[in-house]
This record gives structure tokens, C-alpha cells and sequence, in this order.
């Protein structure tokens, strides 16, 4: 057996010992009031203390725990009552053993108090009703205890389950991203193979972003906006003359923090799923941070034909919004026969300064 096991044990034998000496005290001062034959008062009150014993632990393990608390009141009612008519059989043994022994067949000898039967009944009950109060009230903080452990349990499970399809979702992404870029570089060599190297570069730094920040819960608001910067500079490399990129950023953002790789999906998203009007991709990308709230929002060209726009990335972002910022964002997304627009808001957490910054 194991030794808190044990102590706690022991801890709940001294406790109840305690307890009962109490009790005990309780009858001699109670039951033997006006009296000064101490020796006929603890005889008395040992006496008593069997029926009181057996009584209260009736209640306190058998009947409240197995009858009351489980709802069985009538089951309850039916035993509390049988107890009842037993005890009070028991205590009449003791009245009578008080009398017929203890006091040697003389009433004079006999404590006042202990005349009355229904003082006697009364002190009894009085010490069973206290039991049944404490047992109550042990249950009930155990039943507590028990649902909050469970309740632990229950938000530990979820969490684990949260973190575990969050990484799942980071590891959609990442094929995803590597996939449009490596399609971009292979696209772009055909025609430019001169460029490509350029090309290969900004990806080594997009894919080192990747491999270093993306496993923390939180980067640097700024490291995200680099980010998103070089891969603009990927596209336009591609897109060269046919793109028209409006890059925007009012953030000021040093100071804040946010989910990595939760912005670039929506700039991947308008390139891909962008349609090249009068020769022309068209995107608008604004972002900025007012209030330690972070206003984002990606608009490209659109038309029927590239209507339909939901793929991989903006579902995944979805579901990793509701993760991350379960209520801290807003998501609105705007489609037209000539424009697709989404905005993000996302309440932000500000960092304390750093010790390298002035």
C-alpha cells in the first residue's frame, strides 16, 4: 500500500477518534447535569455511545451514499425509518441497564437529566443529525472536487485534441505552400531560366521561416509581415508585368504577436485563385493595427469563371482561426463576379518591450 495511501488513513482514524471523544465529553456534561457520581456518568455515557456509534455510521456510510445521493429517497426513507425503530430499541437497553444496574435498582442514585427519555432520544439524535450534516457536506465537497477533477480532465483532453489538429492544419499548410511555390519557380524557369536563382532564394528564406517559426504558438507580428513581403517578391517575380500589387501596411506592429503563418494563406489564396483581367492580376493587400486590434484584408480580381475560390488554404485558415482565436476574430469574405475580398480582424496581445530595443 502506498504510504499517502496510509497517512491518509491514519489522518481519517484520528479525525474520527477526535470526533467521538467530543461526543463522548458532550454526554457526560449533558446527560449527567446536577449530578457529582462521576463514575455513574461515564458508565452512562459509555453505555450510550454504541447505539450512537452504530447509528451515525449507519447514516453516514450506508444510507447516505448509497441511497440518498443516488436519488433512491424512498429506499432511503423506508431504511432511515427501520434504523430508527432498531436504535430506539438499543437505547431502551440502555435506559434499562441504567437503571436496573448502574444504579443498583435505586432511582435516587440517577442523574436527573437521565429520567427523561426524550432528553435521552433527543441527545442521541442530536449527535446522528450532526453526522449526518458532516457526511453531507463531505460528499458534496467530494462530489465537487470530483467534477472539477473531471472538468480538468474533460478541458486537458479537448486542449490536447485542439493542439493536435492545429498541427495537423500547420502540416496542411506547409505542402500547400511549398507545392504553389515550387509550381511558381518551375512555371517562371521555362521562360526565365536567368531569374530563377532569385527565384530559389526568396524561397529558401520563406521555407527557413517555415522550418524555425511555424512549430512556436506565437511570432513577432513583424516576422509575419516580412514573410508575407517575400512572397509577394516571389509573385512579382512571376507575374512580372501582368501584376498590379498594392501592399499596404500601417501596422507599427514591433511590439505584438501572433499565430505564424495565419496571414499568408489569404495572400496565396488571391494569387491563385485571381484572374488576370485585361491582362492584368490586381491585388489590394492593406494592414494595420489600431487599438491592439489587427485589421488584414486581401482583395483580388475576380471573375465567373474563377468564382469558386475555397480551397485547402482558406478552409484550413477557418479552422485554425476557431482554434486559435475561438473569440477574438472576425472573418468576412466578399465574392463578385469582379472581386474577391476577405477581411480579417484579430484581437492582438502586446509584448513587453525588448531589451534590445530603445
Amino acid at each position: 500500500m502506498k504510504p499517502h495511501i496510509i497517512l491518509k488513513a491514519f489522518a481519517t482514524i484520528i479525525i474520527h477518534l477526535c470526533f467521538w471523544m467530543i461526543i463522548y465529553f458532550f454526554y457526560t456534561y449533558f446527560l449527567g447535569y446536577g449530578s457529582t457520581d462521576t463514575l455513574y456518568i461515564n458508565r452512562y455515557a459509555a453505555f450510550l455511545m454504541p447505539v450512537t456509534l452504530a447509528t451515525s455510521y449507519v447514516f453516514y456510510f450506508l444510507l447516505i451514499p448509497k441511497y440518498l445521493l443516488k436519488n433512491k429517497r424512498s429506499l432511503f426513507i423506508l431504511y432511515s425509518f427501520y434504523t430508527f425503530i432498531i436504535s430506539s430499541f438499543l437505547i431502551i437497553l440502555s435506559i434499562l441497564h441504567d437503571y436496573f444496574i448502574l444504579s443498583g435498582f435505586h432511582n435516587e442514585t440517577t442523574p436527573p437529566i437521565t429520567k427523561t427519555i426524550l432528553s435521552i432520544y433527543l441527545s442521541i439524535y442530536f449527535v446522528v443529525f450532526i453526522v449526518i450534516s458532516i457526511g453531507l457536506i463531505i460528499n458534496n465537497f467530494k462530489s465537487v472536487s470530483k467534477n472539477e477533477e473531471l472538468k480538468t480532465k474533460f478541458l486537458s483532453t479537448q486542449l490536447q485534441l485542439k493542439e493536435q489538429e492545429l498541427n495537423f492544419l500547420k502540416m496542411q499548410i506547409h505542402p500547400h505552400f511549398l507545392f504553389n511555390s515550387l509550381n511558381t519557380i518551375y512555371g517562371y524557369a521555362l521562360q526565365h531560366k536567368n531569374e530563377a536563382p532569385e527565384m530559389i532564394l526568396k524561397l529558401s528564406n520563406l521555407l527557413d521561416y517555415i522550418l524555425y517559426q511555424v512549430n512556436k504558438p506565437k511570432v513577432l507580428l513583424q516576422n509575419e509581415i516580412n514573410h508575407l513581403k517575400d512572397y509577394i517578391s516571389l509573385e512579382k517575380l512571376r507575374f512580372h508585368d501582368r501584376l498590379v500589387i498594392d501592399f499596404t501596411d500601417n501596422s507599427q506592429a514591433k511590439n505584438f504577436e501572433i499565430a505564424p503563418m495565419l496571414l499568408i494563406p489569404f495572400v496565396e489564396n488571391s494569387f491563385k485563385h485571381g484572374a488576370i483581367v485585361d491582362e492584368k492580376l490586381t491585388v489590394k493587400i492593406y494592414l494595420d493595427v489600431q487599438n491592439d486590434e489587427l485589421s488584414f484584408s486581401v482583395e483580388n480580381s475576380s471573375s465567373i469563371k474563377t468564382k469558386k475560390t475555397n480551397g485547402i488554404g482558406l478552409e484550413n485558415l477557418k479552422k485554425r482561426l476557431q482554434l486559435l482565436y475561438p473569440e477574438a476574430h472576425n472573418l468576412t469574405i466578399e465574392n463578385t463576379n469582379s472581386i474577391f475580398k476577405t477581411k480579417l480582424t484579430i484581437a492582438l496581445k502586446k509584448l513587453k518591450p525588448l531589451k534590445n530595443e530603445s
